[in-house]
């Protein structure tokens, strides 16, 4: 019986990042397959990003460490999700990195605790 191909995990952020660097490593020791999406190459879909507010709700998605978000003033701002999620496509340094998705599972940010959620979800 042929083994099974190993689970596959999706890495959304980039290498300058400490986050999307400890993700892969952590995943790599797994032996989970990564895709990783540079997002300084190529921003995030609309799609994945309605796909990570579904799950987490915009305002987990939002970095409020990030200078980005300091320089937009939006410490100052009531917004709704759907105004953040529009921030965040327009503007990806607003993004918590790095984005996780495992099948239909998602954790945003440095988030080891998540990260181990989403490797038992995958071996179930």
């Amino acid at each position: 019986m042929p083994a099974a191909p190993p689970p596959s995990v999706q890495i959304f952020g980039h290498d300058r990042d400490q986050g999307t660097r400890a993700a892969v490593r952590f995943f790599k020791e797994r032996r989970f397959a990564i895709h990783q999406v540079d997002l300084t190459r190529k921003p995030i879909a609309r799609a994945e990003l309605r796909r990570f507010v579904e799950r987490l709700g915009a305002r987990t998605l939002l970095d409020e460490q990030s200078r980005a978000y300091r320089e937009a003033g939006l410490g100052y701002m009531r917004l709704a999700d759907d105004e953040i999620a529009e921030r965040l496509l327009a503007t990806p340094a607003l993004l918590r990195l790095p984005l996780v998705r495992v099948g239909n599972e998602v954790a945003a940010g440095r988030d080891e605790a998540g990260w181990k959620v989403l490797v038992v979800s995958a071996a179930s």
